[in-house]
């Protein structure tokens, strides 16, 4: 697939955003762990997306965070910027922002807590997407946002010239599959445990919370699948089950894969910022008994792991609201 055929990569990066222990941006972290996942296999990068903490950071955040993450990825990965807004409006001003600001392409979320009716989220899909020359990827995710969106808007939607893809996590592959039949949207796993499962059903990659900490076995699956390796990529996606399970299972997988990240030494501080918190030390017990089951994983180490329950614990408070603007 060519880089005219797709304008955002294969490997996509759902990007946490490291925080210093009193919940402020750690820009040096920042910069770090996007050099670290791209030159581990990532060709895409996601910021400001649900693992970067989109609902508590500021919109001068979200755009100087696709700044770094231009500056840092260079030609190396597409930056990708997520998040939006349920508000309409918002959404236009951000990412207008963030296409002046050096961004490949926009991630739009349903509009979460409104619970709009299916037109209403296709004109809010549709002026975004007629706000900017950036190509568009449509983020399903009804677990969070609490309406889906239906597959009579999915079609409709791609009409848009604008809007190329679709982020599923929601996990109906035979909707994926007609979708797919009659349209020409490219779509990314959404869902850790289920991408070898959406690119053999023809999806053309993934935006990953995991591949925060292993970038690079997602890219020996994506490799494989496109070169007819079905034995490699289920070999390699069979070693990521574990580290998938401490990751998106017990806790939100910000707070997992931050804890994890922190013990391995890449990034200063764990902390997540309010509402969410650390894992209290059951969770953390859990996450960290997965852990000894990973095994060999290209790319990672995990000799050094040393996690500490006392640096994630609770959650911060930062000096300026994240819908401050």
């Amino acid at each position: 697939m060519s880089s005219l055929e797709n304008p955002f990569g294969q490997v996509l990066v759902a990007l946490v955003t490291p925080f210093t222990a009193d919940g402020e941006v750690a820009w040096d972290d920042v910069e770090k762990h996007i050099d670290d996942v791209v030159s581990g296999g990532a060709d895409g990068v996601v910021v400001t997306g649900t693992t970067g903490e989109t609902s508590t950071l500021t919109d001068r955040e979200k755009i100087r965070l696709v700044e770094a993450a231009k500056a840092v990825a260079g030609d190396r990965a597409k930056i990708i910027t997520g998040g939006g807004s349920n508000e309409t409006a918002h959404a236009i001003e951000l990412y207008k922002a963030s296409e002046k600001a050096g961004a490949d392409g926009v991630m739009i979320v349903t509009p979460y807590y409104n619970k709009p009716t299916q037109a209403g989220i296709l004109t809010h899909f549709r002026l975004i997407a007629d706000a900017t020359d950036l190509p568009v990827i449509l983020y399903d995710i009804p677990g969070r946002t609490g309406v889906p969106i239906r597959y009579e808007t999915i079609l409709r939607a791609a009409q848009h010239p604008n809007i190329l893809a679709v982020k599923d996590a929601k996990g109906d592959f035979s909707e994926v599959s007609r979708v797919l039949n009659q349209t020409d949207l490219m779509y990314f796993s959404g869902d850790d445990a289920n991408v070898l499962p959406h690119l053999s059903i023809g999806a053309t990659g993934l935006i990953g919370v995991t591949a925060n900490i292993a970038p690079a076995p997602y890219r020996v699956i994506v490799d494989a699948v496109n070169a007819g390796d079905l034995a490699t990529a289920t070999a390699a996606h069979k070693s990521l089950e574990p580290l998938v399970r401490a990751v998106m299972t017990h806790v939100p997988g910000t707070v997992a894969a931050k804890y994890i990240l922190h013990g391995l030494g890449r990034i200063g501080s764990p902390r997540v910022r309010l509402p969410l918190v650390g894992p209290e030390d059951f969770e953390a017990a859990v996450i960290e008994d997965e852990i000894a089951l990973v095994g060999e994983i290209p790319g990672l180490d995990l000799s050094n792991f040393r996690p500490d329950r006392n640096a994630a614990a609770g959650g911060a408070l930062p000096k300026v609201a994240g819908t401050t603007r």
